[in-house]
């Protein structure tokens, strides 16, 4: 991990540190903190900068897959009866005010629960030479664990920054540290020592 946290060849991926998720989360303002506290150290260290962000089709542009997630989180039955979680630019879609990126930093949106299905985040990461990124936000159980998944099978060295990595469900958070950890080919840290990898010297 000590050789990858090289601006040249990491980033840092912020994930889906959206208004209406953050407030799902009970420690929600804690992981918008950790995530600050990254993004303030890459910009500092040449990092670049990568966000996701969680996009709900309208309904009636919703497909079976699509139509079939809303359902089992909305805990309804009925497809007529789905409403869109977070359409896009809605103020539940928008990133949290503290998170707002930066000249030169890239959000990404996204219909998946991996940043890279259907997102130019590979082609943008290959172009740049980055092999390897640190991953922060919301939620580990959700998105994070696919992303990290889908990052190993690419051949990139997806880094979890796990205090930076917000659930809400704390069990299945548990289970997606562990399930990573006995798969390989990722590596876990915390803000603290990532930021000190981060600083030059």
């Amino acid at each position: 991990m000590e050789d990858a946290c090289d601006p040249a060849r990491m980033a840092l991926l912020i994930y889906d540190m959206q208004a209406g998720i953050v407030e799902q989360i009970p420690d929600g303002d804690r992981i918008v903190a950790a995530c600050v506290r990254l993004r303030e150290a890459a910009r500092a260290n040449g990092f670049r900068v990568f966000y996701t962000r969680h996009m709900s089709l309208p309904p009636a542009a919703a497909g079976v897959a699509q139509l079939r997630t809303a359902m089992e989180w909305q805990h309804i039955d009925d497809p007529a009866a789905v409403v869109a979680a977070f359409p896009q630019g809605s103020p539940r879609y928008q990133l949290v005010p503290e998170l707002t990126p930066g000249p030169g930093e890239v959000v990404f949106d996204k219909i998946t629960m991996s940043a890279f299905a259907g997102t130019p985040l590979d082609i943008a990461l290959r172009d740049l030479g980055i092999g390897s990124f640190a991953i922060a936000g919301i939620a580990m159980e959700v998105g994070i664990e696919p992303t990290v998944r889908h990052a190993t099978d690419l051949g990139y060295l997806p880094i979890v920054v796990t205090d930076a990595c917000g659930a809400g469900h704390p069990e299945a958070a548990e289970r997606s540290h562990a399930a990573l950890a006995f798969a390989g080919g990722s590596r876990t840290t915390d803000t603290a020592a990532l930021t000190k990898l981060m600083a030059p010297g």
